[in-house]
């Protein structure tokens, strides 16, 4: 058997989360790796039972602020030891990974590069088909290296690090890694659509040739350059980022991903939401705005579902869902991704046969109807700055980033009449359920998005736009 025919390899992609994580181990000998682990780990330990692999060691390439790792399920199953860079602060037993261990499987082995600058504590991972190679298979760059892209520097934020700190390690990091051969894979842990960089290709993987040439960051710059480019135009990061760092330094409790979600009838489940709970409807926006419970918030379970409900949903609440029939699990499994662990039940009826006094529908408009509306309805646009920047707006509207408005909400006005967009319908449907649900009374979106708007009327392009507002002419005009 030729060596690189022994080594076992796989990426694992979440398109919803844009995860990657990897399971790496020698068939000759059975020892395996998973590296940056989700936390439902039922596939990991499919795949290594079925190639004969035994999972002994966990590798977290840093802390991560982004999804809650499974670090600790994978452990609880398997008794693999969890590895973190040194160093690292964490509740529970780690083996530390000093730079330059090497760690070998077999014929396999893994080399750790220590790369801080997305976070003190940041390692790359070489993985060698056999020790000695002289061109690595490839490396697990974490989120030190991206395609197109590098970790931003500023979501630390504290224990003594600024973000020109991490930067300028950043540097020198990304740097290092250009020593490795150019065929070299690069398997980064996120691509396109993370909050983790700014600039992340859609593509999950590449070689150190292909990024010395086409990332931007690594282009030969002076280091103060380098920091100027890296730290300039980073989105807000989302507001559940802080905490889901924390529970991942912490020994919290486990995801039994198995378990089933209880679900109730219609009277005990407004019973529930009178105590409190908050009601999350993961069903499609057109769905949702036919009927459903008053005081609910939409957050469509297809598309990046748990980034989404984990930008606006109190981490304290508990939850009750309306799921289409057969996907409470997957929406309670999603939903512990980013360290939501209160979904208490589920509806087990449909949202129709909730009494009239508790049901609501919500209004969506076509791109004539908000062409039509006066200079006094206010239309906020819910998307990231880049895109407004590449695709343009509706002349006239106010914009207040999806992950922002939580905390900008005091700045609109519950009694005035308000569109909301996005791009394709799906985040105008958050946003304006959230709205609803804060005692907002004549809220509207705009149906199919910016897109079904761009297909009807011509974009504006604003000289101007940032996180506060951008100013144009009134709708329709």
């Amino acid at each position: 058997m030729r060596r690189i025919d022994r080594m076992f390899f796989k990426q694992y992609y979440l398109d919803c989360l844009s995860h990657a994580s990897y399971l790496v181990g020698d068939r000759g000998t059975g020892r395996a790796v998973v590296v940056d682990p989700r936390r439902d780990v039922a596939e990991y330990l499919a795949d290594a039972d079925h190639h004969g692999l035994t999972i002994e060691r966990v590798i977290e390439t840093h802390v991560h602020a982004d999804f809650l790792s499974g670090h600790l399920e994978l452990a609880a199953r398997t008794g693999a030891r969890i590895s973190y860079g040194s160093p690292v602060s964490v509740e529970f037993e780690v083996d530390l990974l000093e730079d330059g261990r090497r760690i070998s499987l077999g014929d396999v082995e893994l080399e750790v590069l220590h790369t801080p600058g997305h976070t003190p504590e940041s390692i790359c991972v070489v993985v060698r088909a056999a020790a000695g190679d002289a061109v690595p298979f490839g490396v697990l760059t974490g989120d030190t290296l991206f395609v197109g892209d590098v970790g931003r520097p500023d979501l630390l934020g504290a224990n003594g690090w600024s973000a020109t700190d991490l930067a300028r390690a950043l540097f020198r990091s990304t740097r290092r890694l250009l020593d490795l051969p150019d065929p070299t894979g690069v398997y980064p842990a996120h691509g396109a659509g993370s909050a983790c960089g700014k600039n992340l290709s859609s593509k999950t993987s590449c070689t150190i040739g292909e990024q010395r040439v086409s990332n931007y960051a690594l282009a030969p710059l002076a280091e103060d350059e380098f920091v100027r480019v890296v730290c300039a135009g980073q989105s807000a990061a989302p507001t559940y980022f802080a905490r889901v760092a924390a529970r991942n330094r912490e020994h919290r409790p486990l995801l039994d991903e198995a378990e089933p979600v209880p679900l109730l009838a219609a009277a005990d489940f407004l019973s529930a939401r009178a105590a409190g709970c908050v009601v999350l409807d993961t069903r499609d926006p057109d769905e949702f705005a036919d009927a459903h419970v008053v005081g609910s918030l939409n957050v469509a379970l297809a598309g990046r579902f748990a980034g989404l409900a984990g930008g606006i949903l109190d981490a304290d609440a508990c939850l009750l869902l309306v799921s289409a029939p057969g996907t409470e699990i997957e929406a309670r499994n999603r939903l512990a991704r980013v360290g939501f662990d209160n979904v208490v039940a589920g509806l087990g009826s449909s949202p129709a046969e909730i009494p009239e006094r508790a049901r609501a529908r919500a209004h969506r408009l076509t791109p004539e109807e908000v062409a039509a509306l006066g200079r006094e309805t206010l239309l906020v646009d819910v998307r990231d700055l880049g895109e407004i920047r590449e695709h343009g707006t509706i002349a006239g509207s106010t914009h207040i980033a999806l992950s922002r408005l939580p905390a900008r909400i005091d700045e609109l006005s519950p009694t005035r009449d308000t569109v909301i967009f996005c791009a394709g319908g799906t985040r105008s449907s958050v946003a304006a359920s959230t709205l609803r649900a804060r005692g907002f009374t004549r809220v509207a979106d705009l149906r199919g998005g910016f897109a079904a708007w761009r297909a009807r009327y011509p974009a504006d392009r604003p000289t101007r736009a940032d996180d506060d507002s951008h100013a144009g002419h009134a709708p329709g005009e």
